[in-house]
């Protein structure tokens, strides 16, 4: 199959927007709870939509008297927190166009993203954010900005007090000039190369995608009474669809900034459904085997592993034998109900997005009990395009587009896409938009394929297909997925461009090395720079790179190797903040090291 159109499934009215949203929940009898965050004693306390609601106008008034007018952009600059969704709606309620920055964003592109969109006013989390925006402010010479407002402190009472005054007629009139058609949201890239571009975000995108999504989803995943615990940056496009989304479905979302806390704060939420990038659910598989080999059931834990995986393979086949089902009734009662326990014990679904789900930890988590719907987008198309839903789902794939969606394969294997999901285009760059669109199709620059089914299934980036020396083009992700997923490894880069074979050169998981090293009785106290060269964790990572070798080529498989120092993180600058790796800077920061590898291993 070449290409797919799935017609939306509900249509809405060209003068909703987002908002519309809070209203269809603030007018329920019920008033469902749409957020939980916890007080002074730590204990999770609802938020029902007509609080909500409450705030969001006495918000919105503020920013109204403070100058605010109707398609002002205005900036957000947080920790994943209650009030950043909170200021995001009261943006909206204001007819304004909110630009989330991330709050680990340095002073320079902090600059970019405010002078870029002209930004007139910011909302920020801390003193510190304060600080580095009057900085920004100050060497770039951003005369649009006229206010700064802190969450921290009293800076949010001070704009609710500001806009006391404001007659609910003058709010109405602001919320309800937007329609479908206006900017909600101008989100800029994350910026593996380049500067980042800033994606125009329609109200239609959150509003159509949204009542399509929960038109599929809302049955099984998302319905009334549902929860999900966010940590996620809310600044990433991923985060903030499924913020809209849950309060579209009337759906509680509760918040936790730091993911170090996570399986506390799962225990202590229980959320139905997660939101996760592919990192986290490998961090959970291998944190839950070295356990079990710290603790002697190593075995077991392997056991009960293939098991899940062969159950849901089995179950995805349309046939389970009755020897599996029985061992998969076992391990449930000694193994995957602890695990299921430690993510809170009402986990049932999860959505992963933002990279290449391995098919093998997506049989292990479906086959305990976790069903991960695995889905696809970018920031230019409001994140999902194509997702697996519990009634059409095919694990190794990122399932069918979702209604008012089409995805089309281009005759060099580019994904192609266009429907309610996709952006109007770049700000303040028509050249870029006109570049990036093809007969009214949007280029993801990825590349995949469709099958007889129409599920689609990535196989790479079309600016990270490696070509050898020798012509073969190689797709580095299929490689990079199978290594990062050993206990031991925290992020694997795949190289080999214009050279004469292919390498790679890999980071050590320092949450991991402690257990690791006990088990497998390296020094205490071993750092990560010692065990780059330690012969125990080069044979552990070379055993991972044949692995995955087994399942290319021979003129694809990885011939050498590099563990270096350090790893790659966000604040190394190798890293965007949803966790992908920024190639070319890699590239650039570790030249010595891949021009060692070709060294090393030059033909005499």
């Amino acid at each position: 199959m070449r290409e797919i159109t799935v017609p939306a499934q509900v249509v809405s009215p060209r003068t909703m927007n987002t908002t519309d949203f809070v209203l269809r929940q603030a007018k329920l009898a019920s008033n469902p709870a749409l957020f939980a965050r916890r007080n002074a004693d730590n204990v999770w306390v609802d938020i029902s939509a007509k609080e909500f609601h409450a705030d969001v106008c006495a918000l919105a008034k503020g920013m109204i008297a403070s100058g605010i007018k109707v398609g002002d952009r205005v900036g957000i600059m947080a920790r994943t927190r209650y009030e950043w969704t909170l200021v995001d709606f009261a943006i909206w309620f204001a007819g304004a166009v909110s630009v989330p920055i991330y709050e680990t964003s340095s002073p320079s592109q902090v600059a970019w993203n405010l002078g870029d969109s002209k930004a007139v006013a910011v909302v920020v989390e801390t003193s510190n954010h304060e600080n580095i925006i009057r900085q920004a402010a100050h060497s770039e010479d951003l005369t649009d900005l006229a206010n700064v407002w802190q969450m921290d402190h009293d800076g949010l009472d001070v704009l609710r007090a500001a806009g006391k005054d404001v007659g609910d007629d003058v709010l109405e009139a602001a919320r309800s000039a937007a329609g479908l058609a206006d900017v909600a949201t101008i989100i800029y890239t994350s910026g593996t190369t380049g500067r980042p571009k800033g994606c125009m975000l329609m109200h239609h995108n959150f509003v159509e995608l949204s009542e399509n999504a929960i038109a599929v989803l809302g049955k099984d995943v998302i319905p009334p009474g549902s929860q999900t615990i966010m940590f996620l940056p809310l600044a990433h496009v991923f985060a903030r669809y499924i913020s809209v989304l849950a309060v579209a479905s009337g759906a509680k979302v509760g918040h936790t900034p730091d993911i170090k806390n996570l399986l506390p704060d799962l225990q202590s939420f229980q959320p139905s459904f997660i939101l996760a990038v592919p990192r986290v659910f490998e961090k959970v598989y291998n944190s839950a085997a070295l356990k079990a080999e710290g603790e002697g059931k190593g075995k077991i834990f392997a056991a009960a592993a293939q098991v899940a995986i062969d159950y849901s393979r089995a179950h995805q086949d349309g046939k389970i034998p009755p020897i599996l089902r029985a061992k998969h009734f076992v391990f449930d009662k000694l193994v995957y109900v602890k695990l299921r326990a430690a993510m809170g014990g009402h986990v049932r679904h999860a959505v992963s997005g933002g990279g290449p789900l391995g098919e093998r930890l997506g049989h292990f988590f479906q086959g305990i009990g976790l069903q991960i719907l695995e889905g696809y987008g970018l920031t230019e198309t409001t994140a999902p395009i194509t997702v697996n839903r519990p009634a059409r789902i095919k694990i190794g794939t990122v399932g069918a587009p979702l209604p008012g969606n089409a995805v089309k394969i281009a005759d060099d294997g580019e994904i192609l896409v266009k429907g309610v999901c996709v952006m109007k285009g770049y700000f303040g760059r028509d050249d870029l938009t006109a570049e990036s669109f093809v007969d009214g199709w949007f280029r993801t620059g990825d590349i995949g394929e469709l099958d007889e089914q129409g599920f689609l299934k990535i196989t790479g980036r079309k600016k990270e297909i490696i070509v050898t020396a020798s012509g073969k083009n190689v797709a580095p992700a299929m490689l990079e997925d199978q290594i990062r997923a050993d206990a031991i490894v925290s992020q694997c880069l795949v190289i080999g461009d214009q050279r004469p074979f292919i390498a790679a050169i890999v980071t050590i998981d320092e949450e991991a090395l402690p257990m690791w090293g006990k088990q497998h009785n390296l020094p205490a106290g071993i750092t990560v720079a010692q065990a780059a060269l330690n012969p125990v964790v080069l044979a552990a990572v070379q055993n991972a790179v044949d692995k995955a070798n087994s399942t290319v080529s021979h003129a694809e498989a990885i011939k050498a190797f590099r563990i270096v120092d350090s790893d790659f993180t966000e604040t190394s600058g190798h890293l965007t903040p949803s966790l992908k790796v920024k190639r070319a800077q890699v590239l650039k920061d570790f030249d010595t090291v891949v021009d060692e590898i070709y060294l090393a291993n030059k033909p005499a």
